[in-house]
Order: C-alpha cells, then structure tokens, then sequence
C-alpha cells in the first residue's frame, strides 16, 4: 500500500516532511480535547441523520457491480467473435470495470447512484457497440429499469437501475486489442484515444489522485460527508444548474486538509468555511501543480485559452489534462455559494465557542422565504418515462435561462435557481416544477425598475424546442410568480407556508402599486386572477402546440374544454391545464400569453411546426426596494470572543488563493509563501 513502511527497514535519516499540494500548509496543529469530542459528536449526528448505508445494502451494491462486470466481459466477447476476430483473441477478450465518484471516494450514502466505467478493447466502438448492442443487451434483462441512453452529453452515458441500484456506465475504448488489469491512473491510457474517451477516463484518475493528495484519507471521508450534506440542506449541490458538484467538493474538502494535515473533521469543517469565505475567485484552487504532457490534450490555462480567463470559480482536476470541475458557475450561482459559506462559517464560530450545536449549521435553507419573485419551470410529459427524458433535457438547460437573464439584464438582475424539483400529489399525469427566486443585485436598488424578460425567455423556448426526441404530450410553461402564490406543497412536511396576508401587506408597503406596474396590463397581463382566499382563477387558455419531427405530419390540437379552475396556486394551475390541455374564455383582466414558435429540429429545419413548450408567462418583472425582502441569510461579522490574530491571519489565506493564481499565471516560483506556525490555528 502507498505510504507503508516494511518491516525491518533502516530508519532514514531525518528530513523535512514533505506535504501534498501547491503550498506549504497553513497549520500543523492537532485536535484539543474539545475538538476530539466535537468531532464526536458530528459523526453521532452524521449517523443519525442516516448518511451512511448498512452491510446489506453494501454486499449488495458489490453483487450489482460483479454482475455489470459480469454482462460487459460476455458483451465484448460476442462482438470479438461477430467482428470475425481469431478464435485465441476471442478467449482472451476482455473488459474492465472501475467505478469513480462518491462510491470510489468511499462516502456514497443510501440509495446513491455508483459511477462506473467499463474500459474495452480498441475494436469495440461508443457509438454502434456500446449504445446499441449493449444498450439491447441489457433493455432485454429484467434487472435492468429505467434505461436511458444519453449519447449527445458532453461525457457518453447509460444510465439505468439494476436491481434498484441506480448506474451511470461510462464507456472508454483504449488503443489495445486486449484490456489487462492495469493502473488507471497511469498516463499511458491516453494515448491514441478521442477526446470523449479522455472525459470518460478522467473521473476515475481524478478519484484515486485525490485520494493519494490527501494527508488522512478516514479525516477526508468524514468531512466531505459531512459538507456534501450541507450543501445539499443549503440547496448549493448540483453543478447542472451551476452549483457545486460532487467532484467540485471532493476538492475543495482535499485542498483544506492539506493545507490542516493533523486538523480531525470537526476542525476540517470549520477551517473548510472559515478559508472560502477569504478565498479571493478566481484564484484557482488546485491539489497540485498542473501537469502539461505531450499528448497533446487541452489544460486549463487562463494564459492560452481565452474561455479560461471567464471562469469564476476554477477548481482544478489533479489528473491529467487538468480541467475546470466548476465551470458551470455564474456569476448568480457564485454569490449564492459565497453567502453559504458566510452562513457555515457563523454558525461554525458558534459552535467553536459552544454556542450553537450541529444541528444548526445543517438548518435547511428556506429559498421561498428568501425571495419574493420567481420563475417557473412547469415540465409535463405522458408518462414517467418520458417525463424522465424530457425533464433532463430541460433541466441540463436551466443554467442556460440564469445566464441568459444575467446577460441581458446586465447583471443588475440576479437569477438563483434551486436544485430542487417538485410535483403536486394531487395531479396524476407525469409532470415536475423548478423555481428561480430573483432580485436585484446588492447596492443597485431603483424603486419601480422593470426587467422585460420576455425576449430572453423565448430565446430559452427555442433552445428547449430543438430536442429531437420529443413526443407528444412533453410541454413546457415558464411563469412569473410572486411568493404568495408559492403552494403549499413545495414546503418541507411540519414548515408552515407563511401567511399571503402578510406578504401582500410587505409589498403594498414597499412597491406602492404593487411589484407589476401598471402598463404591464399591456405588455404581460397576468394569468391568474386571485381571490380574497388566496385561490386563483384561471383566465386566459393555455395554448399548445406540438412538434412535427421531420417527415411527420402534426395533427391539430384539441384541447379540453373548462369553464372555470381554480386551485391553491398558480404553479399546481400550470401543470393541471398542460396535463389537461384546458382552455377557457379571456376575462377583461386577463393577459395574452403569446405561443412561442419553436424549431423541433436540432438543426433548425423551417418546415416543422412549433415545439411542444406550450406558453411563455413571463413579462416585465418589476423589483421594488429590496430592503423590506425577507431574507434568511444574512452575513454576520466574527464573533468578539474570537482572538484579533486570528482575524489578522485571514491575510494569509487571501495570498495564498491569489500565489495560486499568480504562481501559474507568471509561471515563476514565489520567493515567500504563507508559514504559520505549528501552535498557530486560522
């Protein structure tokens, strides 16, 4: 094993220790009695909360995984012997299965999907063998469910359960004709392989790179545990939408333990906030110096690469070609990430000085009380299977829609999109929601300013309308909504929605006329017409419209009839009419929702007919003072019991993220790094 010492050798001669990572650490501290039994206590509550799965659910994710194994080796030998290969190379065919991501880090939890890879012979192809053949292989097994072939995604994927386990299957083909067991993490795997290959291989050698960066691999276990729980309470994990990802926290955990390599994790979790929340981005954050081999693979180099340079949160993979894990943060996603850390960073304070426990730094966070407008995702599809299909297609675009409001609101419009969806139990057809709260950047408040959105949203309904395995019945419907109108059912079991009574009065007190301008009854009339119970009133039809693939004909759409519906909320209204098709008469309130016109065809075709994304909602948002917006987050300054050296030494933390950035930018060696003594703690 790496690291162990034989028995019976010499002892060497002593030297300086040397530590993994780009900088000396910051501290060489220990725990205290106090942090040994904080510590304690963490992992009691990690348990309690249910985070780490028993023995028989783990024997059965390894029967699960020796079964996949199982079905690739005889999947790769019936192609060597359909290819007409020699009857010798046809025995000794073979394929390798590996697994990477939070099962191969070691802190996957109950009901976690497990990221594998199968490694096969240069003759065995992606795109014939591998996502038809065995694609067919395994439709045919009655272990397998919910199989869904993603081919066209930035790194190839099979994703299905087997026997309820769920499985992302990646697939790589080397350039040998038969696959031994050999080290992944070897850069002789790359070369002659494509550029989807290098993806596919990267999350495994990232994984056993991280593990071999870290100075305490148990430490490391139990922290990023505890922090990948965190933020998923404070709703920050997911990197589709343009938060933090698995890997994205696998690294910046790593990068704290080695810069506190005797630190246990009640101290790692609290050095973990009290670093980022100094971490001046987009400095990057990296592991290990970036290495540059001569396979010829793009890095990521802010020097060469001009899209490197718009990063704003770089956290940088330690494998070769070393990439940016956190690419999809925006500019929106970045300052809801940094509050967080300022929120874990209080409460850690807190609970350093014994006055707060643990159960307040994983308080859930309430995003309804944080904003008070929002947008909109109602997605319906006919039945579970499609709804699956089109709701990721939508979903992997949501980042698109927060950067499209970024831009043309010149940033002044900040758009937080929650990793969360929902669906209303009391509609039956497939269909799921996602919300966006927004507000007006801090420091930029204008009473009355209006945003018109519409045209950014219509460009976000074409994008959607170019997928080309959409069905009948998958409809889309983007709305505005006030908090008031939220329903019940978005919010956690035992939380009571707030009263709508009292977030009229707030806004009638703050926006005057309310948060839509008068005009508006023009330019965006509402949908809904609400009552003195806080019911609505659905008053302008829904309109349809399906998509023609090419060669096919679309028959027109005939909606159900209604004459009045009402429901709790605007957003169970959406998905109950585009389940329904329902349509009534106009009032003289109501608002025109213009149909917008979507290509079906990726490439665009003029010939087809509009796509099945039913309405666009959305009109000129109009944001008042937001000094009377309920907020749950606010940033608090240290707490006084805490030592002004230890304030003073925050410093250290902002040179060492800025000689990150400078040591590779430059391309010198700084003269002087951060040092800080053994006794010394930041």
């Amino acid at each position: 094993m790496a690291g162990s010492v034989g028995v019976g050798r010499a002892a060497p001669r002593s030297s300086p220790k040397r530590y993994a990572g780009t900088d000396p650490p910051l501290s060489l501290a220990g725990p205290t009695v106090a942090d040994l039994q904080r510590t304690a206590e963490l992992e009691k509550f990690l348990v309690e909360a249910g985070l780490y799965e028993g023995k028989e659910e783990s024997a059965k994710r390894e029967e699960v995984l020796s079964e996949i194994g199982q079905i690739v080796k005889e999947w790769v030998k019936q192609l060597t012997s359909k290819k007409g290969y020699a009857e010798q190379l046809v025995e000794r065919a073979n394929a390798v299965l590996f697994t990477f991501g939070s099962y191969r880090l070691g802190v996957h939890g109950p009901g976690a999907d497990i990221d594998t890879l199968c490694v096969g012979p240069s003759y065995v192809n992606r795109e014939e063998d591998f996502f038809v053949t065995l694609h067919g292989i395994l439709a045919e097994k009655e272990e397998v469910t919910e199989l869904q072939p993603v081919p066209d995604a930035h790194v190839p994927v099979l994703k299905f359960k087997f026997r309820g386990i769920s499985i992302d299957l990646l697939y790589a083909s080397l350039s040998l004709s038969v696959i031994p067991d050999f080290d992944i993490s070897q850069g002789s795997v790359l070369c002659d392989v494509d550029e989807a290959t290098v993806r596919s291989l990267n999350g495994c050698r990232v994984a056993d790179q991280i593990l071999r960066l870290v100075p305490n691999a148990e430490n490391f276990r139990t922290t990023l545990r505890c922090l990948k729980y965190w933020a998923k309470r404070r709703g920050v994990y997911s990197n589709i939408t343009g938060f933090l990802g698995g890997v994205n926290w696998a690294l910046l955990v790593a990068r704290v333990c080695q810069l506190y390599p005797n630190a246990v994790p009640s101290m790692l979790v609290s050095r973990f906030f009290r670093v980022f929340t100094q971490w001046q981005w987009p400095n990057p954050v990296m592991l290990c110096a970036i290495e540059n081999d001569d396979l010829g693979f793009s890095i990521w180099d802010p020097r060469k690469n001009p899209r490197d340079r718009n990063h704003l949160m770089p956290i940088i993979t330690p494998a070769y070609p070393c990439m940016n894990s956190s690419y999809n943060v925006s500019t929106s996603t970045l300052r809801v990430i940094m509050e967080q850390f300022q929120f874990g960073n209080k409460i850690c304070q807190e609970i350093d000085v014994n006055k707060a426990n643990w159960d307040a730094l994983f308080e859930p966070f309430h995003f309804f009380e944080a904003y008070r407008k929002f947008l909109v995702v109602d997605i319906v599809a006919e039945d579970d299977d499609d709804l699956r299909l089109w709701k990721g297609w939508i979903e992997s675009r949501l980042r698109q829609l927060t950067l499209k409001i970024e831009r043309d609101t010149k940033g002044i419009l900040q758009c937080h999109p929650y990793p969360c969806e929902y669906s209303d139990p009391a509609i039956e057809c497939a269909h799921c929601a996602f919300y966006m709260g927004l507000s007006r950047k801090e420091g930029l408040k204008k009473r009355g300013q209006q945003f018109d959105i519409r045209g950014t949203v219509d460009e976000f309904m074409r994008e959607i309308g170019m997928y080309s395995l959409w069905k009948p019945g998958m409809d889309l419907a983007v709305t505005h909504v006030r908090r008031e109108q939220v329903p019940s059912y978005v919010f956690e079991q035992g939380y009571k929605k707030p009263s709508p009574t009292m977030y009229a009065n707030q806004q009638e007190q703050s926006d005057g006329d309310g948060t839509l301008s008068p005009d508006l009854d023009v330019q965006l009339k509402r949908k809904y017409d609400f009552d003195g119970d806080g019911h609505v009133e659905l008053c302008k039809s829904v309109k349809r419209a399906s998509v023609s693939l090419p060669g096919e004909e679309t028959p027109p759409h005939r909606g159900n009839s209604a004459s009045k519906v009402q429901c709790d909320s605007p957003v169970k209204l959406v998905s109950s009419a585009l389940c329904s098709g329902a349509q009534t008469s106009p009032s003289h309130d109501d608002v025109n929702f213009e149909q917008t016109q979507l290509t079906s065809s990726p490439h665009g075709s003029e010939d087809t007919s509009a796509s099945g994304t039913s309405c666009a909602a959305v009109g000129a948002i109009v944001l008042a003072d937001e000094s009377s917006k309920l907020r749950t987050m606010t940033v608090h300054t240290a707490l006084e019991c805490m030592a002004l050296k230890d304030e003073t030494k925050l410093d250290g933390i902002r040179s060492l993220a800025s000689s990150n950035c400078a040591e590779f930018l430059e391309g010198a060696v700084l003269t002087e790094n951060v040092h800080l003594s053994g006794d010394e703690v930041i």
